[in-house]
């Protein structure tokens, strides 16, 4: 069970006894209304001001713990990491679903203030935009990659002297294959303007499909896919940043390598 104090701090996995009946026949059926009242409680705090990163952490958890009961299994590495930072840092991750956005805030924010760079459409969903919009994220459109450089620099190191550490996937779109030929150095760059460290984050979501009807964000929920988020050690980003950029590669595509291995993607995602 996710701990009563809202903080993971050493590694996590779910229990087998937190799956409901329901959850196990039909999972995305049981997990969806639960998300819904989640995002809906949070956007009515939100937009009445009241909505902190503490409540934030909450919601998160308790969007976890919904996926939990439907028989995902969350497997999280290495958080004693986030217990050694001692500032703001980029964390740098691939990206796979809708699952981390939601998720990861529950496992960073209660160790240090977080936020992330989004793509627009995530602060223009009704009802889920006021929960966005109030975590302070830096909003990118993929219209322009030369814009969207500058607004994730800019973005990105106004938000670390604030104190607040950055989410960055630079692979930009979810896509369950790791290329390392796409998984470009904006992170790595914004770190070394603002002085800070970088923390690589390897991460399976697949158990969140991205194959929704209407909406591709929200997809099926497969139980039989485990959920894995595993938290490298901190770099720091030296010369021309080159040697920690192919560290971060290494580590996401080792690990994603040793995941999908040992549990293969299944191949109607």
């Amino acid at each position: 069970m996710w701990p009563a104090s809202g903080k993971i701090s050493e590694d996590y996995q779910t229990s087998d006894k937190v799956a409901s009946w329901l959850g196990k026949i039909f999972p995305s059926l049981a997990y969806y209304p639960k998300a819904f009242f989640v995002v809906l409680k949070a956007a009515r705090m939100a937009e009445k001001g009241i909505y902190d990163r503490e409540a934030w952490a909450q919601s998160s958890r308790e969007i976890t713990m919904a996926l939990e009961s439907t028989g995902v299994r969350m497997n999280i590495e290495n958080v004693d990491v986030l217990k050694k930072l001692k500032s703001p840092c980029v964390f740098v991750g691939n990206h796979m679903s809708t699952l981390e956005t939601f998720v990861l805030p529950s496992i960073i924010q209660p160790h240090l203030d977080v936020t992330f760079v989004v793509k627009q459409s995530l602060i223009e969903y009704p009802v889920f935009k006021h929960v966005m919009e109030s975590c302070n994220p830096v909003v990118v459109n993929y219209a322009s990659p030369r814009e969207d450089l500058k607004i994730m620099l800019t973005g990105g190191v106004e938000r670390l002297e604030q104190g607040i550490s950055m989410v960055v996937f630079p692979q930009g779109t979810r896509t369950t294959n790791f290329n390392a030929a796409k998984f470009n150095s904006i992170a790595i760059k914004i770190a070394k303007r603002a002085g800070v460290p970088v923390v690589p984050v390897a991460l399976r979501t697949d158990a969140w499909g991205s194959d929704g009807w209407k909406v591709r964000d929200f997809g099926k929920i497969r139980p039989q896919c485990p959920v894995h988020f595993c938290f490298g050690e901190p770099m720091e980003v030296e010369g021309n940043g080159r040697d920690c950029q192919d560290r971060v590669v290494e580590f996401i595509g080792e690990k994603y390598q040793q995941w999908t291995q040992d549990s293969p993607i299944p191949q109607e995602w």
